[in-house]
């Protein structure tokens, strides 16, 4: 635990001292600043729907470029072999990592707070949806950093990294759409396997524990894929 500490600590720390964190934390706020301002549900309901519908494809965008460094550099600078020698488990490397850039999502997430507590302020919204869109987000920006986590471990190049992952994350959240061409019962696991199928329950203010588990188990499989590429560096 204290090795993921250390590591987590360490990427967070070089997140803050990186330009294309502020650049991509930047985009991120004017972006969902301004949907959230152009949105009818804004003033008619006093929802966050607008910052919810642009924040979900923002993340799946932003994730992969937050997360095309994490080992890619590593590899690249020649830094990823002192990694795998030291006395820490690839489990260790690949949870620290993930938790570093965890930390620079729950700050951008933070960083957007404002937006219910203007309507708060000019209205009276209703605090379980936008809790629960809170939810979904730091949900579905979890699953789409490890996937960009384990796009990372596949190579050197950091714009591949972010191709592969930019990739993964589309062909997950547009599944859905291809269901309807499909058979009805492979569509409906089609549909479920979408990243995009779970998350406007949580737009909605339910709290359905299968996109719970959803977005966890794809958080979970990806994290593990991540270590498998990782053990293979080691013995390559």
């Amino acid at each position: 635990m204290k090795n993921t500490t250390t590591i987590a600590l360490r990427e967070f720390k070089s997140y803050l001292a990186s330009p294309m964190a502020y650049v991509v934390t930047g985009i991120f706020l004017v972006l969902t600043g301004f949907f959230f301002s152009i949105s009818s549900d804004t003033y008619y309901e006093t929802s966050i729907r607008g910052f919810l519908g642009i924040g979900s494809i923002l993340l799946l965008l932003l994730a992969s470029v937050l997360t095309m460094r994490l080992l890619a550099e590593e590899r690249k600078m020649g830094t990823l072999e002192l990694l795998l020698t030291a006395p820490v488990r690839d489990s260790e490397v690949i949870a620290g990592k993930f938790l570093g850039s965890l930390g620079m999502l729950t700050a951008m997430l933070v960083l957007t707070f404002y937006y219910p507590l203007l309507l708060m302020w000019f209205g009276d919204p209703d605090w379980g949806p936008i809790a629960t869109g809170y939810l979904g987000l730091f949900l579905l920006g979890g699953a789409s950093l490890a996937v960009g986590l384990f796009a990372s471990s596949l190579t050197s190049n950091q714009l591949v990294a972010a191709v592969v992952a930019g990739g993964i994350l589309g062909a997950l959240w547009f599944a859905g759409a291809a269901a309807d061409l499909l058979p009805e019962a492979l569509g409906e696991v089609i549909n479920y396997v979408s990243l995009s199928y779970h998350f406007p329950d949580f737009m909605r203010g339910m709290i359905d524990t299968r996109g719970i588990i959803y977005y966890l188990s794809i958080t979970v499989l990806f994290l593990f894929l991540a270590i498998r590429s990782l053990e293979n560096s080691r013995w390559s």
